[in-house]
């Protein structure tokens, strides 16, 4: 029992040192970041669902779409083929270990409606997002799982239009993990990821 705590322990460590480290890396975007102009919002296809906030991943999920909306450069889509950039978001219960239930399939919405200031998104989508892996049982049962990583909200980045394997099965381009990062109706880490792109425009027009 107390090695396993000491493991645990130690994933924890680790996966607060990677969130500190991928929160500093912001000038070092590739091209076609900055070429982006689609975009789809995935919930964590490793994300369980919370007893005590069944709806959370959904409604950041929904959070960002509508603060994408807003921002206005890129356009939300609803398959990763046409993505140029493919978003995950996880919502946090500000715990570092939960019990969740796993095997939902949490990437299936058949039809969108959302309400924008330039007036309303449609969008429709039938079964699973392709490319989107999801760990654990293959199967539509539920099952209880035990979730173990950072106790901030979780939103990352990746490269879309991209041939096998699938666009999270490689490396995030970036990540922001912060405390309320997807909280509505500010959601920072979008507030985040506009102003790294605005930077490294900057820089790139500055440059002879």
């Amino acid at each position: 029992m107390l090695v396993r705590m000491r493991v645990v322990l130690l994933l924890l460590v680790l996966a607060a040192s990677f969130a500190i480290a991928d929160n500093k890396k912001k000038n070092s975007l590739p091209t076609f970041v900055l070429k982006a102009r689609t975009v789809v919002i995935l919930i964590d296809p490793d994300a369980g669902i919370s007893a005590n906030s069944p709806l959370a991943n959904e409604t950041a999920q929904e959070d960002v779409e509508k603060a994408i909306v807003k921002w206005g450069r890129l356009t939300p889509v609803m398959e990763t083929q046409t993505a140029d950039l493919v978003i995950t978001v996880r919502k946090s219960s500000g715990k570092l270990v939960q019990s969740t239930i796993g095997g939902a399939p949490t990437n299936d919405r058949p039809v969108v409606v959302q309400p924008t200031d330039n007036g309303v998104r449609f969008g429709g989508q039938q079964g699973h997002t392709p490319d989107v892996a999801q760990s654990g049982p293959q199967d539509t049962k539920p099952y209880p799982k035990t979730e173990i990583g950072p106790a901030e909200d979780i939103f990352v980045v990746y490269e879309g239009r991209t041939d096998a394997p699938g666009p999270l099965e490689r490396p995030p381009v970036w990540r922001y993990v912060a405390k309320d990062a997807l909280h509505s109706p500010d959601v920072p880490a979008v507030a985040e990821f506009r102003k790294l792109i605005e930077t490294a425009e900057k820089q790139q027009k500055s440059k002879p």
